[in-house]
């Protein structure tokens, strides 16, 4: 059973009566650990954009480690939050307020799609093979149709994918943003 499942010991937290009496404390204290790693992060951010380009940023250890870090205290909380009260709390969505309510079966606007990107840095082989770089894109493509399936099976709308060699895919939204044809 995992820590989510609705046993007996959860039995009052998730009853359908109010539930009276309960103490705080540990709650706020998970709350104030949260707070003091989400400043921590702040300052390391600040700190580390400051010798590195973004992207670099992203990705260093110390950026990463917080990251897990504030994770594991997002879910240290959640899992407060079910336990004493039977709630099950979405405290880490991100909204940023100005968006409309929208029916949830409705098709996607154009502005409410995203594009993503994968890539890869590849050498020659080490030992002898038939395959050369150029095969790398039939490998690479293979994966990008096994991606847009899943994302499709998930319930994704998938309008565009593409690989290419050399450059990112460019889609012809991305041409007109840019002033391009």
């Amino acid at each position: 059973m995992n820590d989510h499942d609705h046993d007996d010991d959860h039995e009052h937290s998730h009853s359908t009566e109010p539930l009276t009496g309960i103490d705080a404390t540990e709650l706020h204290a998970a709350v104030e650990l949260l707070s003091a790693a989400l400043h921590g992060y702040v300052d390391t951010a600040v700190g580390v954009r400051a010798e590195f380009g973004a992207h670099e940023a992203d990705e260093d250890p110390r950026v990463l480690s917080l990251e897990g870090e504030i994770g594991a205290l997002n879910a240290r909380l959640y899992d407060l939050l079910h336990d004493q009260l039977g709630m099950h709390a979405d405290l880490t969505g991100m909204s940023w307020g100005d968006e409309e309510e929208t029916d949830a079966d409705a098709p996607p606007t154009p502005d409410a799609v995203d594009t993503f990107h994968v890539g890869f840095v590849v050498g020659p082989q080490s030992q002898a093979s038939d395959l050369s770089l150029d095969s790398v894109l039939d490998l690479i493509d293979g994966g990008g149709a096994d991606i847009a399936q899943r994302l499709v099976d998930a319930g994704f709308t998938v309008s565009e994918w593409g690989v290419s060699r050399g450059a990112p895919v460019l889609f012809e939204e991305d041409e007109d943003e840019d002033g391009g044809s």
